[in-house]
């Protein structure tokens, strides 16, 4: 399957590993890669550029294929070193990243000068546009389903794909809800060229996370995700547990009062817990509506080959069905 994302990332199928904190591992997008998608290591998961040059060292060692690295630009006082982040991606050859988070341009020139293609996630319109304006590559536009930071506008793919494909010349993936092909599908038939998971891949067996943490997704519904931190403007979709609850319950106790200190016991610092450890109430963590449509772990090679076969038999026989009657 050709797309403009297939031709810009040199790979052989439309289909990107986002990046996911504490899951984004050399291991996880090795096989994504190895698969034929793009694998995505998440660079702020290493705590220095010194670990990220290490982790895309190892993930170079356990493919040949293609590979990314997310960076997220934090609206924080004490910034991560992003120079030294940077020229671990460029020394280490990385030809792909995924930005998120603030606007990513005064580290654009840095990355093009060194072949490296950007693609910037986005949660409207407006932010793509901007985001195609200031030279990046493509966007990957995240509706409100998905998991972790869906903005504040609350819009669907079902809506935000189109208007998407209205508005942008450079090429987007669609993310948020996606799980398989008839994910692919849809999402292609709605303007998009690819398409971005992340909670479905934690449902794999090459996650390097915990088992509790696949059987979490597993058992999930769609009903089964909250919105947390929206009186901060922050609102992040994650999976209902007990410290979701504690978190939800002071939002409301607290209303327009409420700090991020206040939740802080909630947020801070959780993922290694959760993510290694297996301690699925230690705290709030990512995870998207499209919880509902996994159920099993598969390797991220049968995952994938599976999504492509289901694609190109919704295509070619299902749709194909319907023009011929």
């Amino acid at each position: 399957m050709k797309t403009r994302i297939t031709e810009l990332f040199g790979i052989e199928h439309p289909i990107i590993q986002g990046g996911m904190h504490y899951v984004g591992f050399a291991e996880l997008a090795a096989a994504v890669s190895n698969a034929g998608g793009l694998g995505i290591i998440t660079g702020l998961t290493q705590r220095t550029p010194e670990l990220l040059a290490q982790e895309i060292a190892r993930c170079r060692e356990m493919t040949d294929k293609p590979f990314g690295v997310n960076l997220t630009f934090l609206p924080t006082v004490s910034s991560p070193d992003y120079p030294g982040y940077i020229r671990a991606i460029v020394d280490g050859g990385v030809k792909a990243v995924e930005t998120a988070g603030n606007n990513p341009q005064k580290w654009l020139p840095a990355l093009h000068e060194a072949g490296v293609k950007v693609i910037h996630k986005c949660t409207s319109v407006r932010h793509s546009l901007k985001a195609e304006s200031i030279g990046c590559d493509a966007v990957s536009v995240d509706g409100f389903e998905c998991g972790g930071h869906p903005g504040e506008d609350d819009v669907p793919n079902f809506i935000l794909l189109p208007r998407a494909a209205e508005e942008l010349k450079i090429p987007f993936v669609a993310s948020g809800g996606m799980a398989d092909g008839r994910s692919l599908v849809a999402a292609m038939a709605l303007g998009a060229e690819g398409m971005n998971m992340g909670t479905r891949f934690i449902a794999t067996k090459e996650a390097p996370v915990h088992e509790n943490v696949k059987q979490a997704i597993v058992a999930a519904s769609e009903l089964d995700t909250r919105l947390v931190m929206r009186p901060l403007r922050n609102t992040e979709r994650v999976l209902r547990n007990d410290a979701v609850d504690r978190l939800i319950e002071k939002e409301k106790s607290l209303g327009a009062a409420l700090t991020f200190e206040d939740i802080i016991d909630e947020v801070a610092g959780v993922y290694p817990k959760i993510m290694k450890e297996g301690a699925m109430d230690a705290g709030a963590w990512s995870c998207g509506m499209v919880a509902g449509l996994i159920r099993d772990v598969p390797t991220v090679k049968e995952l994938i080959d599976r999504i492509m076969g289901e694609a190109e038999a919704i295509i070619g026989k299902r749709l194909a069905g319907f023009a011929a009657r």
